[in-house]
Formats: C-alpha cells, sequence, structure tokens
C-alpha cells in the first residue's frame, strides 16, 4: 500500500508518516520498483499503534521505547502518564481559580488587573508579614475576591494573620459567610476550627446558622468554639456544649461565662441549672469536673438553680457541698 492510500486509511497526513519515518518510529517494509514506500499490514498494524499512544499524551520519544523496547514496563508509564496529568489538572485548575477571582474583582484596566495578581501572590507567601500586610490592605485599599480571603483564612496558621484575614472577612460584605460555612465540611478539624473563628466574628443569621452547624461537629474543639459563640448570641442550642466544656476542663471559666449569659431567661435559667446539675448528680464525672459543674451555678439566676444549690450543699463530696453551701449564702445576702 502507497503512502497516499495509507493517509486515507488511517488518517495519518503523509507528511506526519514521513516524520515518524525521520524519527524511525516507522519504516515502510518496502519500496515499488519506482522507488516508492510500500506499507505492510503490520506497517498499518504499527501506525495505529503510534496513534493509539500519541492519545493517550505519550511523547514520539516515549513511543518509540514502547514499541522497540523489549524490556519497557507499560504500567510504569501509565503511572507516569497519571502523575503528569495529575499536575497538568491542578496547574490548570489553580490557573483557572485565579482568572475567576481577578475576574470578580471587577478590574478597570490592567493596573487594576496587576494589583490583584499580586494581593492574590501576597497572600500566598511564605512571610506571615507579607500575608499580615495583604490581608489588612483588602479592605481599603485593593478589593479582593471574597473567595481568596477564605481559602487564606482557612489554610492560615500564623495567629496574627488569622486574626487579620477575619477582621478583612468580617467586613467583606456578603458571601463570605456561606463560604465559610462550605469549610465546616472539611476532613481536617483544624480548617473546621478556622472556619468556627471566623463565623464567630460576623455578625447574621447566616453566620449563626453555620454555627449551629458546627454544634454537631465530631471534635470537641469546633463544637466549644461554636458554643461560645453561640453563647454570646444568645442562641440556647449551646446550652449542652457549653455544659461539654466545663466538664472537659479547658475553658470551662469562658463556658460558664456564656451559661451565665444565656441564663437571661426562667426557662433558659432552668434548663441550664438542670442540665448542671444532672452532671454532677448522675453522670460519672471525676471529683475536679463535679466542683467546675457545681460552680457554674453561680451566675445563673432562678429557683431550679437555688434547689440544684441546696440540693449539692449535702453532696457526699466535701469539695462539692462546700461550694453549693458558700454560693447559697451569697444567693442570700444579694
Amino acid at each position: 500500500m502507497l503512502i497516499g492510500e495509507v493517509a486515507r486509511r488511517s488518517g495519518v497526513s503523509a507528511r506526519m508518516l514521513r516524520h515518524y519515518e525521520s524519527l524511525g518510529l516507522l519504516r515502510p517494509s518496502g519500496r515499488t520498483g519506482s522507488g516508492y514506500r510500500e506499507y505492510s499490514g503490520d506497517d498499518i498494524r504499527r501506525i495505529f499503534h503510534i496513534e493509539s499512544l500519541r492519545s493517550l499524551g505519550l511523547s514520539l520519544r516515549e513511543i518509540g521505547r514502547a514499541l522497540d523496547d523489549p524490556g519497557f514496563t507499560p504500567s510504569a508509564l501509565v503511572d507516569d502518564l497519571i502523575r503528569q496529568t495529575r499536575d497538568r489538572i491542578a496547574a490548570e485548575t489553580e490557573l483557572l481559580t485565579r482568572l475567576r477571582r481577578i475576574d470578580a474583582a471587577e478590574p478597570a484596566d490592567w493596573a487594576d488587573v496587576l494589583q490583584v495578581v499580586v494581593m492574590l501572590r501576597a497572600l500566598g507567601s511564605k512571610s506571615a508579614a507579607a500575608r499580615q500586610r495583604a490581608a489588612l490592605s483588602s479592605v481599603d485599599e485593593i478589593h479582593v475576591p471574597v473567595e481568596a480571603l477564605v481559602e487564606a483564612v482557612l489554610r492560615e496558621t500564623d495567629p496574627n494573620v488569622a486574626g487579620a484575614l477575619r477582621w478583612a472577612l468580617a467586613r467583606s460584605g456578603d458571601g463570605s459567610a456561606a463560604l465559610l460555612a462550605e469549610g465546616l465540611g472539611s476532613p481536617s478539624a483544624a480548617v473546621r476550627e478556622r472556619a468556627v473563628r471566623s463565623l464567630a466574628e460576623m455578625p447574621g443569621e447566616e453566620s449563626t446558622a453555620g454555627l449551629r452547624e458546627a454544634l454537631a461537629d465530631p471534635d470537641a474543639v469546633v463544637r466549644g468554639q461554636a458554643a461560645l459563640a453561640l453563647g454570646t448570641r444568645g442562641v440556647a442550642d449551646a446550652v449542652p456544649a457549653l455544659i461539654d466544656m466545663i466538664v472537659a476542663g479547658p475553658n470551662d471559666t469562658d463556658a460558664a461565662d456564656a451559661l451565665s449569659m444565656l441564663a437571661s431567661d426562667t426557662a433558659t435559667a432552668d434548663r441550664i441549672a438542670t442540665g448542671l446539675v444532672g452532671r454532677v448528680t448522675h453522670d460519672a464525672a471525676e471529683a475536679p469536673a463535679r466542683a467546675r459543674l457545681t460552680q457554674a451555678l453561680a451566675d445563673i439566676p432562678g429557683a431550679a438553680a437555688a434547689r440544684a444549690l441546696v440540693e449539692l450543699s449535702y453532696d457526699v463530696d466535701p469539695a462539692v457541698a462546700l461550694t453549693a453551701t458558700y454560693l447559697l449564702r451569697l444567693r442570700e445576702a444579694r
């Protein structure tokens, strides 16, 4: 079969077939009496093999090695192709994200585009100082898309930079709370905690909804941060998580303060008192935890808290009994 017929049947141009031949990838089996290339059935099959491997992204050099090297291992090449493809997709995805963020900034001219690019790079800088300056500048000097700020705050480990980013996000306008709430689905507890801390500094129902969602988080620290924030907002759903914090120990004082803020109405105060005394009398809590739970009743008003203190003043644990008795005397003195 002559080169023209091969080109028509294979879809590979005559010029490309000659190029394959010049590289040693393809060698026509014969020549006609007039010197024209003549391709056999095996040559045609090799052409289709070459084209199939090209469709996988192999270079012509790699194709030659794959077809001619007896010791060639296909699995190793496929694994390498998978890695290269993933790297390429990641790079293209990063570029697409950057372009979308530049577009979201609504640049008026190329100077604005360059400013946004510089700001985005600064937010991803290895220097904490540079990241902090970028966060502080993002509010008044250069408009940075909220998506970029959310991504930055969710990955930030430096407390000072994280604080600056949360400050910038709280002033960024609509949309940030919803994006931060998506961070609550991260497999990383650290990322979820950063999302909660950021939501805590944002007003509005959307951020409150995200904090409510975090009360069901499997990580105690995440639940605790959400509960503290909700306590300051008067959300009684935080009560169980706040009591858990008092039992656990760390941040028990903050949790007790949040409970006292929630106890402004009688129904919630009674619920808190019942929850605290229930954990003291019915849980297998250790002595220090029982003492902390008793102490937390100090700033809970209402008859239920008073009855709980009377009951606890007869507790078998001297520390609990003494604390309850002392708190009852303080109530009587008011």
